[in-house]
């Protein structure tokens, strides 16, 4: 099912459409300010675990991001860190980064990992935005990007919903998306590591 939503405003009901989608373990693809992603409700374990099936992976191997509506948001998934990561954060967020930083418990347990880490998303795009504010918590990201072999219909919404429509219960369309995925910072070190140079362009 192909959704059409205006990118910078979004209608009320399509919005609700799509978290009712979500909310009954449903699986979308979905622009950000990046590439188009593959996500679900965090807190379905079935949805989680059919995300993993799309993108070949176990789920405990799984470095999913989740999107979170604002930096208040964050703070519920994530355990303290320094001011100088928080001024950071305000500075580049809302854009195109995703921050690897210390999880706490809150975090479903199929996120957690052997580093207890989780990345956090808050992309410069209403669509996304629009949608987890609705249902509440953060929405699950994975890129639709392949690094090793870029396919063109990533980029366009109708030819993914031609190519891998049949994964998912909806294909948002919400205009042509990019093809350089976000650039991801590592948070929870002494230093701040760049694990992949994407869109965003960091300068500490």
């Amino acid at each position: 099912m192909l959704i059409r939503i205006h990118p910078e405003t979004p209608a009320r009901r399509q919005i609700f459409q799509i978290v009712d989608i979500l909310r009954e373990g449903g699986v979308i693809i979905y622009p950000t300010d990046t590439v188009y992603g593959i996500g679900c409700d965090i807190f379905n374990q079935k949805a989680v675990e059919r995300v993993a099936r799309i993108k070949g992976i176990k789920p405990e191997n799984a470095n999913f991001s989740f999107i979170c509506y604002d930096l208040s948001h964050i703070s519920d998934f994530t355990r303290h860190f320094d001011n100088h990561i928080f001024k950071m954060m305000k500075k580049y967020l809302p854009g195109p980064f995703t921050f690897i930083l210390p999880a706490n418990n809150n975090i479903p347990k199929l996120f957690k990992n052997k580093k207890k880490t989780v990345g956090i998303r808050i992309p410069k795009h209403n669509i996304p935005l629009e949608i987890v504010k609705e249902l509440g918590n953060p929405l699950l990201t994975t890129s639709l990007h392949d690094s090793d072999t870029l396919l063109d219909y990533t980029t366009d919404p109708e030819l993914i919903q031609e190519n891998l429509g049949y994964l998912v219960d909806a294909v948002i369309d919400g205009g042509y998306g990019h093809n350089t995925p976000s650039t991801i910072l590592d948070c929870t070190g002494n230093e701040i590591t760049i694990l992949r140079q994407g869109l965003g362009i960091f300068e500490e």
